[in-house]
């Protein structure tokens, strides 16, 4: 089969330039909603799997699996477990055992609307539990002061690029000012996207006389030695948790709202492909003379659709790398905030690969209708076309 030259479908590009441009820029929106849309699954799946160590237990209130917010454990439970359960990590003569409050209490300061966000309340003793937060700028909350370690992508979410830039700002939480004086990293898990406080703080705050939960870290234990003394201390009502898990199940919950992300997405592109396959049909229906043309000269209509289809690919092409490097230069570590805390978008390789597939298929799709449209007439009509 002989084919049309390469070179006739890059001069056709240029033949109408304003369906170019509506070509280019259809294909750049669709591709960027869709870097959008899998970076905002990406990131958020991201920040779960990469929360939890395997060596720590969370003990929390019974009946409260789902919630963290809503389980309420007694003050005390903290050193009844370090007294009781054997083999936990010890340093310096510390338990590795954080008493910790998740309270959802409202925020407003910095420009920002009142909202409702959760603050972890901590003790020293969550630094040893929680191995992978780094206070990177400035220092620890002070018990007594008011103070706050925010992480890097909270901050970045109000607007402090870099995020050490957040150190000094206030905020005020139900009512009484908090000063930003520290800031964390956690290796992109849930708390980089969180607020940590004194806990003794969080709790004259909120009023609470209970905490939320109480996170150990394992060295000789066993997960069975937790489950144990829950079943034995019935008074405390407690029930045990991999911290792994607990994330592993938070995923899952947020899992529909990936889902609908992506479904919205694709109904949207669904509709761009749609419209574009009307540009399309308009543009190679004023086309039908030639197409007989080259048919009469020997060109089979194989070889017409395939310069068709190179024409449309090209065009989806040139809107799709203009829309995945704006997403990798625009669009990655974008912070997005909800009443949970915050994540950040990841555009990686697989989302890129995404957005480059969802352009060829938009090339793809769009010229296969209107080229069978326009090839299917005999080559009499379509010489007689436009006449």
């Amino acid at each position: 089969m002989r084919l049309l030259p390469f070179e006739y479908a890059v001069r056709n590009l240029g033949r109408s330039p304003a369906r170019l441009l509506l070509t280019v820029g259809g294909s750049s929106l669709v591709v960027l909603l869709v870097l959008t849309a899998a970076g905002f699954v990406n990131g958020m799946q991201a920040a779960f799997v990469t929360s939890g160590r395997d060596a720590n237990i969370i003990l929390m209130g019974s009946g409260s699996e789902e919630s963290i917010e809503r389980s309420e454990v007694s003050m005390q439970t903290g050193g009844i477990v370090a007294a009781s359960v054997s083999g936990l990590v010890r340093r310096a003569g510390v338990d590795a055992v954080s008493p910790e409050a998740h309270v959802a209490i409202p925020i407003k300061g910095l420009g920002l609307e009142e909202t409702m966000s959760v603050i972890r309340g901590v003790q020293p003793a969550a630094f040893l539990v929680h191995e992978e937060v780094r206070v990177v700028a400035g220092r620890p909350p002070r018990e007594g002061a008011n103070e706050l370690l925010a992480g890097k992508l909270i901050a970045r979410g109000m607007g402090f690029t870099p995020a050490e830039d957040a150190i000094g700002s206030v905020l005020q939480i139900d009512e009484e000012p908090y000063e930003i004086v520290g800031v964390l990293e956690a290796a992109g898990g849930v708390a980089e996207g969180e607020l940590w406080t004194a806990l003794t703080d969080l709790m004259a705050t909120s009023q609470r006389d209970s905490i939320s939960c109480v996170v150990v870290s394992m060295d000789e234990a066993v997960p069975s030695d937790l489950e144990a003394f829950a079943a034995t201390r019935l008074d405390l009502e407690l029930i045990t948790m991999p911290e792994v898990e607990y994330y592993e199940k938070l995923s899952a919950f947020f899992r529909p709202i990936g889902l609908m992300v992506l479904v919205t997405a694709a109904l949207i592109a669904i509709g761009a492909v749609l419209g574009g396959l009307n540009t399309t049909y308009a543009a190679f229906a004023s086309r039908v003379r030639e197409i007989g043309t080259l048919q009469t000269l020997g060109f089979s209509r194989q070889a017409i659709a395939i310069s068709l289809m190179q024409e449309s690919l090209l065009a989806a092409s040139i809107g799709t790398l203009i829309a995945c490097g704006l997403g990798a230069w625009l669009l990655d570590e974008v912070v997005i905030q909800f009443s949970m805390g915050a994540f950040g978008l990841q555009i990686d390789a697989t989302v890129i690969a995404w957005g480059l597939a969802t352009g060829l298929a938009l090339g793809l799709i769009g010229a296969t209708l209107p080229a069978w449209r326009c090839l299917r007439l005999p080559i009499a009509e379509s010489l007689k076309a436009g006449e």
